[in-house]
């Protein structure tokens, strides 16, 4: 489904998105189109495009085309989803202890839309950092 949300092909393009949009939290997958991860997290992404159009706008950026955001935002994992508002990228405490970025794919489409939601009412009220409402910490147990 990634092909049916917006790509943004260049750092410019990256760069406008996120300074021109004022009302909306803009929510990026970092990663590649090809990647099993990524595919469900565009999935996902593009499933709730539609319900969140009016607080939020969703984008795909493929880390090897677009490689100058790698080193800043610590891109190294196959996919990661950041938030931005007004120009400033918003956290998220979720549990993990990386609270910049969620760097694996959800599987349920209202903890995405809780997640955005949850960050758009924090930085519409000028916090950098929101607390999830999910806890991820033991998501992964080994």
């Amino acid at each position: 489904m990634s092909y049916f949300l917006p790509h943004l092909t260049n750092g410019w393009q990256v760069d406008q998105a996120i300074l021109s949009e004022e009302d909306r939290v803009v929510v990026i997958r970092f990663g590649t189109d090809w990647d099993a991860q990524c595919m469900q997290m565009d999935e996902l992404l593009y499933s709730i495009a539609e319900k969140v159009k009016n607080f939020a706008v969703v984008y795909l950026v493929d880390i090897n085309e677009v490689p100058d955001f790698n080193k800043m935002y610590e891109l190294y994992d196959p996919c990661t989803t950041m938030f931005f508002f007004r120009n400033k990228h918003i956290m998220v405490d979720l549990g993990t202890g990386n609270n910049n970025k969620i760097n694996w794919a959800l599987d349920d489409k209202q903890e995405l839309i809780d997640i955005i939601e949850t960050v758009y009412r924090g930085a519409r009220r000028g916090r950098g950092l929101v607390v999830s409402p999910k806890d991820y910490s033991t998501r992964y147990r080994y």
